[in-house]
């Protein structure tokens, strides 16, 4: 009960639901373009995915931004997060046009991927924002937390919707990428138009911090990351939060590798069956991120954040091997629900501990940190994966060390709540 009544509080005031619009829709936005992406790559019939395709798929995607990812923080820090959402929107939505046009005249796979890092690399920037400026549409304790339930979690199902919608579309006919991808543009233009909604000032940062020269924030940004470095590092509540995180990222990361690899082979006779099957898999790990947004606001006031953590970590190591083991569908779906609670509780419980942990003049430095050590982990777990799985995707030996990552986690997480 009292969750529902923090909830109703927070969706009566108009800034957060206005934020929280925005959210949805670039999710949403987002979930429809990864899986157009994916379904071009890994579901081509023409195409003959491996795990070694797929890894570096995600690294062309993830890995150069990721690398370049904590210099956003600095012109986040400088830049007024609501301009970012309206302008970074827009020009997602012109670049979701560009890749949709090369994906139409089949034009050669770099050409293709480098329209599609554009895209990915804007969504750094808007992602971060979102996090950033959460803290001032909301008063901070319990309203925090639930809003830390709320929004990501929300905006993680309205990705698994989009990219549900876009499974469904793709099911529907066998060229229609570029279709697909032209919806995900429209969903940005409606994140961009509903960010208008809100003053440019709103979601801060303050003015006495703005820097309003491109040129000098790029000046500064190697000393702004030292210094946001610097705060993190004098933190250990939000550092050792953000290890975890990164651990368990890697974790799903590398099942999530397996799981592709056995609907598109082991699991399926047909691309389209295999399609089929990811899609009920991704709508499965969806209801897990769900049931995570209701349980963790109680199991943290209940365990504490980082007992709350050890269990989601200690859930995936027991779980991960008892029931991926049998490489059969129905075992891996109810893996596939455990784990999602268990990421995205540690993801909510991880937001949460930051954004009270750390100055609000360095959220945008720490987020984009977080957001580079999210997508670093991924792509780790994918190259790691590249090299254990097999064609088909069966691999013990993965599962296992999996469990064992997990476990370590928790053991930590454990370990460092009782200090």
């Amino acid at each position: 009960m009292h969750a529902v009544r923090d909830l109703r509080v927070l969706l009566r005031l108009r800034d957060f639901r206005s934020l929280l619009a925005a959210r949805l829709l670039s999710q949403a936005a987002d979930g429809v373009f990864q899986a157009a992406l994916a379904t071009f790559v890994i579901f081509s019939p023409e195409k003959q995915a491996s795990p070694e395709a797929i890894a570096s798929a995600m690294a062309i995607l993830l890995l150069p931004y990721s690398l370049l990812g904590p210099f956003t923080g600095v012109l986040l820090d400088r830049w007024r997060r609501r301009q970012v959402l309206l302008y970074g929107n827009l020009l997602r939505t012109l670049l979701a046009m560009l890749t949709a046009a090369l994906i139409a005249v089949q034009v050669p796979d770099w050409l293709f991927y480098v329209s599609a890092l554009s895209v990915t690399a804007v969504n750094r920037f808007v992602l971060a924002g979102l996090s950033a400026a959460l803290p001032r549409v909301v008063d901070g304790g319990q309203q925090l937390v639930m809003a830390n339930s709320l929004a990501p979690t929300a905006g993680t199902l309205a990705m698994t919707v989009g990219g549900g919608l876009a499974f469904a579309i793709r099911l529907a006919g066998a060229d229609v990428d570029a279709f697909v991808v032209l919806l995900a543009a429209v969903l940005y233009l409606c994140s961009a138009l509903t960010a208008l909604r809100m003053t440019p000032q709103l979601l801060g940062p303050d003015p006495s911090v703005l820097q309003p020269h491109l040129k000098d924030a790029l000046l500064s940004t190697v000393r702004g990351l030292v210094e946001g470095l610097r705060h993190l590092a004098a933190r250990p509540t939000p550092a050792g939060a953000l290890t975890a995180m990164t651990l368990v990222r890697f974790c799903y990361g590398a099942l999530t590798v397996m799981v592709l690899m056995l609907c598109r082979y082991a699991w399926s006779s047909s691309t389209s069956e295999g399609l089929a099957l990811l899609g009920v898999t991704v709508a499965v790990s969806g209801a897990g991120f769900f049931a995570a947004a209701v349980v963790t606001p109680w199991a943290v006031g209940r365990l504490s954040p980082f007992r709350w953590m050890a269990c989601c970590a200690a859930a995936g190591a027991v779980l991960a091997p008892a029931l991926g083991l049998f490489f059969r569908p129905v075992p891996m779906l109810a893996a596939a629900f455990v784990l999602g609670l268990g990421t995205q509780g540690t993801k909510i419980t991880t937001d949460t501990v930051v954004q009270s942990s750390v100055d609000d003049a360095f959220r945008g430095r720490i987020f984009a940190i977080y957001d580079v050590l999210f997508n670093v982990a991924f792509v780790g777990a994918a190259a790691v994966a590249a090299v254990m799985l097999p064609p088909d995707g069966r691999s013990a030996v993965l599962i296992v060390v999996v469990a064992a990552l997990y476990a370590v986690v928790a053991a930590a997480l454990v370990r460092f709540g009782r200090r």
